[in-house]
């Protein structure tokens, strides 16, 4: 099956554990015998004055336009983004992401490529292509993992552009059913859906000595860890845990734990002068981002894995977490719930001194790291590239009569 990706969340040389599961879902399906092309998108900054622009703008200026990630060719062009502009942004997106797919295909000698489906992978801003496609005779399929969809519902300006886009596609997936659902009610009903959740490799996120993962990672051995990873943004409430870890250590219990932050985000310099200001700074590490091939011997080091998201869609680090034993305290947010059985483990409050109860409960008397993994066990990758193919190729369709991929110039101004 030839598939075409259009999508704003993939990984770059600058940005490497951005959207790193979408690269390992595409990775998958070429490994399947699958031609996948996928294209990002990105706004243009000047090259030459990169040594001197804002950090973001700086990698946008240095991200090439072409590479080969694990099998899957990546092509990034550029077009105009200007802030605050969301909707003419949007556009602009989709004429540079529907140009290059018109260019992709006419590379080829003798029989043009064309794809069988595209995917608009991350729903906004890849949904506002999806009329151009159809209009082209191109199924599509709109994949949703998170605030592309409940984020953008919840901005007047933009809901109307992603429900027409969910409305048009010929097929809805999603990382998790309730993020699903959110999507069959903006597309105004009932329609051909899969649940594609990210899997979990569990021969790498597989249970291992505490001791070991400990001594590797320079960390003490009678230490409690309690461990927070992910963006350091608004909607991963990194200051809750902070939060929480504070009730949870006051009052003497206990008053030998750590609470390590592995990422990065804009919320950084908030956590170390809330920090600071709570007299934490001894207990509260901030790690930066870590290499992906690190994060088990952390799951492994770790006492219980926390996260105090507002938003969610199936998260990631819980499924590594419990595959590998380690415990773990999630707010009720989005489709946690959906991996998270364990009364213990999934908080229906967002109240600090509850949670801080919870946390502290859990570093006292885990659960059976045996009973977590087994928990996780049919959450695989191949469950999930199964369900991703069976709906790209009922929504696949002859060619019959079907002009070119758009170039873009048909997308409305």
């Amino acid at each position: 099956m030839s598939i075409g990706v259009l999508t704003s969340l993939y990984p770059s040389p600058q940005r490497p554990f951005e959207g790193i599961f979408a690269a390992r879902k595409w990775e998958g399906m070429v490994a399947r015998g699958h031609d996948v092309r996928v294209v990002v998108p990105t706004p243009w900054a000047p090259r030459l004055l990169a040594g001197i622009l804002p950090t973001v703008h700086a990698e946008h200026a240095r991200v090439p336009a072409r590479e080969d990630r694990g099998g899957v060719r990546v092509e990034r062009p550029r077009y105009l983004h200007i802030p605050g502009r969301s909707i003419p942004n949007a556009r602009s997106f989709t004429r540079a992401g529907l140009k290059r797919l018109a260019a992709l295909s006419s590379e080829r000698s003798g029989t043009p490529w064309r794809p069988d489906v595209v995917v608009c992978d991350y729903a906004w801003p890849a949904a506002a292509a999806v009329g151009a496609l159809k209009q082209a005779g191109i199924p599509v399929v709109v994949n949703g993992r998170g605030s592309d969809i409940l984020q953008v519902r919840a901005i007047d300006a933009l809901r109307g552009a992603l429900s027409e886009g969910l409305c048009a596609a010929d097929g809805l997936t999603a990382v998790s059913q309730d993020l699903l659902d959110a999507m069959v009610e903006l597309a105004g009903g009932a329609r051909m859906t899969a649940l594609t959740p990210n899997g979990v490799d569990a021969s790498r996120f597989a249970p291992g000595s505490k001791t070991e993962a400990r001594e590797r990672l320079g960390l003490a051995r009678d230490r409690r860890i309690v461990l927070v990873v992910g963006h350091l943004i608004e909607r991963k409430d990194p200051l809750l845990s902070l939060a929480t870890f504070e009730h949870a250590t006051r009052d003497g219990a206990p008053d030998d734990a750590q609470l390590v932050f592995i990422g990065r985000g804009p919320v950084m310099g908030d956590l170390e002068r809330a920090g600071g200001r709570h007299e934490l700074g001894a207990q509260v590490a901030l790690l930066g981002e870590r290499p992906p091939e690190e994060l088990v011997d952390w799951y492994r080091a770790a006492d219980v894995l926390l996260l105090t998201s507002s938003r969610e869609g199936r998260p990631n680090v819980v499924l590594e977490a419990l595959s590998v034993g380690c415990p773990v305290l999630a707010t009720d947010a989005g489709g946690t719930a959906e991996i998270v059985s364990d009364e213990r483990m999934l908080a229906r409050t967002r109240a600090a001194a509850a949670l801080g109860g919870m946390l502290r409960a859990l570093l006292e008397s885990p659960p059976d790291p045996a009973e977590l993994r087994a928990s996780v066990a049919h959450l695989t990758w191949a469950a999930s590239l199964d369900a991703l193919e069976a709906i790209l190729d009922a929504v696949r369709a002859p060619a019959i009569d079907a002009g070119g991929i758009p170039d873009g110039r048909n997308v409305d101004r």
